[in-house]
């Protein structure tokens, strides 16, 4: 029990509920005792940019309406505590089972700041593993260990191109 059994679940709900369902599973946790067992609530949001009356605006704006992501320490007795909560419709999942994210959906979706290995340096040889450049070499330019970033200098149609990666994306390239 506990934040390293902790998995990111979705559940599903009525439309325009998102935030009330968000309050009632705190409640709910509260009133069994188990907040313990509950981590994080989260309801993914953008910032788009909206034109109204000819005037740019910058809304948010739900990334994915009508879910809502929870970390929590699962378990079955959980079930019918959850999906009978005012507003949800049930867990996302094979059969209205939970099925916990996996840890690239996880990555992808910005729920979980990922800390990659930061001992590369400048000039070392990596591949590079995840993104639209998958399975180019390229050499180190720069490192943002803070910020887990790095920018990195492939080469594409013939010159040398710099391109700003985060470090799980990367990999020590094999020396042949």
């Amino acid at each position: 029990m506990g934040i390293e059994n902790a998995k990111w679940y979705v559940l599903h709900t009525y439309s325009g509920y998102e935030n009330q369902v968000e309050m009632n599973l705190k409640m709910v946790f509260e009133k069994n005792n188990l907040t313990d067992r509950l981590f994080e609530i989260t309801i993914p949001m953008e910032e788009v940019l909206e034109e109204k009356n000819g005037k740019k605006k910058l809304v948010k704006r739900k990334m994915f309406p009508s879910y809502v992501l929870i970390k929590m320490d699962y378990d079955n007795s959980m079930w019918h505590l959850i999906t009978t909560t005012r507003g949800v419709t049930g867990f996302v999942g094979p059969k209205g089972y939970p099925q916990p994210l996996n840890d690239d959906e996880v990555r992808r979706l910005h729920l979980e700041k990922v800390v990659a290995k930061t001992d590369y340096n400048v000039g070392d040889s990596v591949k590079i593993i995840d993104g639209a450049l998958i399975d180019f070499v390229g050499t180190i330019e720069a490192i943002d260990p803070a910020n887990q970033k790095c920018r990195v200098s492939v080469s594409m149609f013939g010159r040398q191109t710099p391109v700003e990666l985060e470090l799980f994306q990367i990999e020590p390239a094999e020396e042949d």
